[in-house]
C-alpha cells in the first residue's frame, strides 16, 4: 500500500483506554506516547513502510463499552524497536523475537485533542462512511489507513461542518 510521499496520509489507530486512552496521551509529556504492543504484521508494516511524521490519526478506543473515535492525533515519528517484545513480564513478550532480529516496532503518536466520542453506531449512520475500513465486518486490525474523504468528513463531524 505504499503511497506517494506528497499524498496526505491518515490513519485510524486503536488503543485500549485502560492502557493508553486519549486522556493518557494528552497528559503525557509533549502529549506524546509510544504506540507499542502492535503484534500484527500488516499493522507493523504500515508503521514501518507508510507512516510519516505529521500524518493524521483518528484515536480509537477499543475493548470498551463504546468503541469509537475519542481523539485526533498525529504521527510524531521516532520509529524504533519495541522493547516490550523482549520483556518476559510484558503481555507483549514475543519469545521468537530477538534483539538481533526484532519483529516488532513502535513509534510516537502525539495527541492533539479529545473529541466525541463518535461511536461505531454513530459512524454507521452516515452513507459517506459505509466503506470505511474500520466499519467493515471482520476488520480487527489495530492500525488501518483512512481515505482522505473519510478523514475530511469525520473532521467535519467533529467541527460541526458535516
Amino acid at each position: 500500500m505504499t503511497m506517494n510521499s506528497l499524498t496526505p496520509r491518515y490513519w485510524l489507530m486503536k488503543n485500549e483506554p485502560d492502557e493508553y486512552s486519549i486522556d493518557h496521551a494528552l497528559a503525557a509529556p509533549h502529549q506524546t506516547i509510544p504506540w507499542d504492543g502492535v503484534r500484527n504484521y500488516q499493522a507493523r508494516n504500515f508503521m514501518r513502510d507508510d507512516m510519516q511524521v505529521g500524518d493524521g490519526v483518528l484515536y480509537w478506543h477499543s475493548s470498551c463499552a463504546e468503541p469509537g473515535i475519542y481523539g485526533v492525533a498525529r504521527i510524531a515519528g521516532n520509529l524504533r524497536t519495541d522493547a516490550s517484545q523482549f520483556d518476559p513480564a510484558s503481555p507483549y513478550f514475543d519469545a521468537k523475537s530477538s534483539p538481533d532480529k526484532p519483529r516488532w516496532l513502535t513509534l510516537d503518536v502525539q495527541a492533539l485533542r479529545k473529541v466525541g466520542p463518535i461511536s461505531v453506531a454513530a459512524l454507521r449512520q452516515y452513507p459517506q462512511l459505509e466503506d470505511m475500513r474500520v466499519l467493515q465486518k471482520g476488520n480487527r486490525l489495530s492500525i488501518t489507513p483512512v481515505d482522505a474523504r473519510h478523514w475530511d468528513f469525520i473532521l467535519g463531524l467533529i467541527d460541526g461542518r458535516s
